[in-house]
């Protein structure tokens, strides 16, 4: 399984079923990655998205992205329907896979009640065998939140922050009962106490898979150059190709 050390932190793949699950589940993280780290690229995908959430999506994705030059894409698989599009999704995956490597992957959680979120979640990991991947938790009806074996403190900050976009970027959603402030901060809270966050606040993820190393970092400077050379020489006219078909 490929390491990750913060200081290689140069691609992060972000993947949601619904227009505001991507931001739901880990805004907060986003927002703070992209602040620590501004050179940082994104791709966000988001499967499920059509009409006025379309726009909504695009918006969010460049509001919580702070208008960076990333890669947003916006899908039009049908909302409720992914076991029956999973062929379909299968290919988006893959051409996914081969116009991107990404050093970690935000995707949904396996015991998620909801079966779009389900989906994405069994691709993601049938798809990017040997990468870095947290699954993040979306609060609902059903009661499915669980118990994460990883949190992110967020400062006080990135919590509001997160809350206001989510509130402001969303008007679609905003006739939903659970849809709102208190859901979400309540959320954040509950995470943050858990976690003993400085804060207050902090989001939860899932990650079924850890590896860690007792030793020090290896010196890849060299190595990550002739990598990335190699990779300019034989994968670029691949992602090129595949770029041209679409996601």
């Amino acid at each position: 399984m490929n390491p990750l050390y913060p200081a290689d932190l140069r691609h992060i793949l972000c993947l949601g079923a619904h227009s505001d699950d991507i931001e739901i589940g880990c805004g907060g993280l986003m927002l703070s990655l992209l602040e620590a780290n501004p050179g940082v690229q994104v791709t966000w995908v988001v499967f499920s998205a059509a009409g006025e959430r379309r726009a909504e999506a695009l918006e969010s994705a460049r509001k919580f992205l702070s208008g960076g030059a990333h890669d947003v894409r916006v899908l039009s698989f049908t909302d409720t329907r992914f076991p029956e599009e999973r062929s379909g999704l299968k290919a988006q995956f893959q051409r996914l896979s081969a116009a991107c490597e990404p050093d970690l992957i935000l995707t949904h959680r396996g015991d998620d009640e909801h079966q779009d979120h389900r989906v994405i979640q069994e691709l993601t990991w049938q798809t990017f065998r040997n990468h870095w991947a947290l699954e993040y938790e979306i609060p609902k009806y059903e009661g499915d939140l669980g118990r994460p074996n990883v949190y992110v403190p967020l400062s006080a900050e990135a919590a509001t922050r997160k809350v206001e976009l989510l509130c402001s970027s969303f008007q679609t959603q905003q006739q939903k009962p659970w849809y709102g402030e208190n859901t979400f901060r309540a959320v954040l809270a509950l995470r943050g106490l858990e976690c003993r966050s400085a804060s207050g606040f902090a989001e939860g993820f899932y990650t079924p898979k850890t590896v860690f190393s007792p030793r020090p970092r290896p010196d890849r400077s060299g190595e990550r150059g002739r990598r990335v050379q190699v990779k300019r020489q034989v994968r670029m006219p691949e992602r090129s190709a595949d770029r041209k078909g679409g996601l």
